[in-house]
């Protein structure tokens, strides 16, 4: 009996291990220090837009060196990073600033690791929170599946400004 308790006890651990490495692999990370990347665009989406609800206010649209790669090729290589960062839109005395984060969205460009969505690991990071997540398991529902219409972009609906 205490032998059969230890190999199942040993087979559960296992599988917790592969689980954990899995998720590791998989989990997208913060990006530390996006703000000191190449600025690609920004965007106000006010309220009538479509896609106010969930992506309503002030938009700034980051690079990493290997993503400023992909804007002037067309094909991101891996290891590229895109930063979305959403800011509420505060408008006072005929002016529109930045308020409080509402999130940080994050794509990492990976093949191998993302196959299942077009070679992209997806993740949002509430507020100013590194790690407090919102995407997680659900990146093919939360933001693949409206990405997928830029395929010919790869996946990418930003295009770098000159």
């Amino acid at each position: 009996m205490r032998k059969a308790t230890l190999v199942l006890f040993l087979v559960g651990a296992t599988a917790l291990v592969a689980a954990a490495a899995t998720d590791e692999q998989t989990t997208v990370p913060y990006p530390d220090g996006y703000r000191d990347w190449r600025h690609v665009k920004s965007m106000v989406i006010e309220e009538g837009h479509p896609l106010y609800e969930s992506f309503g206010g002030i938009h700034h649209i980051y690079a990493n060196a290997k993503a400023l790669e992909g804007y002037r090729s067309g094909s991101f290589p891996d290891g590229s990073v895109l930063v979305f960062d959403l800011l509420e839109a505060v408008r006072a005395d005929n002016a529109i600033t930045e308020g409080r984060r509402k999130v940080v969205g994050v794509m990492v460009k990976d093949r191998r690791r993302y196959a299942a969505t077009g070679g992209w690991g997806f993740e949002a990071f509430k507020g100013d929170s590194r790690s407090e997540r919102l995407v997680g398991a659900n990146a093919e529902s939360a933001c693949f599946a409206c990405h997928a219409v830029q395929a010919e972009t790869d996946y990418v609906f930003s295009s770098l400004r000159p």
